[in-house]
């Protein structure tokens, strides 16, 4: 457990506690939600590099977790990982309130289940086999659920621990989500393995449809950027205060890995 979550870049846990900062809570308390976070997306990477799944042999620059032991302990790890996403979320340091602590809980299933990230990946494994390449609509569904759910949860942990108006990190997630998206699939086409820290030109290889493949490189770079000031924009509403999650936006798309 550990060992999957070495490394990587700690975007969804930096979001729990920049969205917790600009609302006022206490480091001591958005550190749980934002270790949460980071081992329920670590568990997903760790379930998605199986053979059954993706079939990766590196991640964050060293062996996946089934390639430095076996599938068995990959597997456990991963349901490992998940539970202590929850018993992090439910940790009394995270709020005296109960119904804050529960709020967390249950958006965290939703956003982590069969109405997030695994019916994104449900939907990218179906692609694969599917008669005819999905469209950009399907695509970007897709991807809300996949990449998307786990960071606009992570986003919107600040004003859930505040219990405070969600509306402007709502869209701001949502814009930095698809942004996050497209950057990967720029990353899978233009990328270094050796500096992304994982295979690159896998989608293209299997002939899958991605943002690249359906707007071309220079229009996906652009799509990107008016996503990403789209996003810049909507938190706006919380003066310099918001700064480092503008900062972080313009990141998202700056990144080689």
């Amino acid at each position: 457990m550990r060992y999957a979550t070495r490394g990587g870049k700690r975007v969804r846990a930096f979001l729990v506690m920049e969205s917790a900062r600009l609302h006022d809570i206490a480091q001591a308390q958005s550190i749980w939600p934002a270790c949460a976070i980071e081992a329920m997306h670590a568990y997903s990477l760790v379930h998605d590099d199986l053979p059954c799944m993706d079939d990766d042999d590196m991640r964050r620059g060293q062996p996946t977790v089934h390639r430095k032991w076996d599938e068995a302990t990959a597997v456990l790890t991963g349901d490992a990982l998940q539970a202590l996403a929850f018993e992090m979320v439910a940790h009394p340091d995270v709020s005296a309130s109960g119904d804050v602590r529960a709020h967390l809980g249950l958006t965290l299933a939703q956003a982590a289940g069969g109405q997030g990230m695994v019916l994104g990946q449900a939907l990218d494994i179906a692609a694969e086999t599917a008669d005819s390449p999905l469209t950009l609509d399907e695509i970007t569904t897709l991807q809300a659920g996949k990449t998307g759910a786990l960071i606009r949860w992570a986003a919107l942990a600040g004003p859930r621990l505040a219990e405070a108006d969600e509306s402007a990190l709502a869209s701001y997630a949502e814009a930095l989500g698809l942004a996050f998206q497209i950057q990967d699939d720029i990353i899978d086409v233009t990328g270094d393995a050796q500096a992304a820290g994982k295979a690159v030109g896998k989608d293209a290889a299997a002939g899958k449809a991605t943002f690249v493949s359906l707007l071309g490189l220079e229009a996906a770079k652009r799509r990107a950027q008016s996503l990403v000031d789209q996003a810049c924009d909507a938190i706006s509403c919380y003066g310099d205060k918001a700064q480092s999650l503008q900062r972080l936006a313009q990141f998202v798309i700056a990144r080689q890995t």
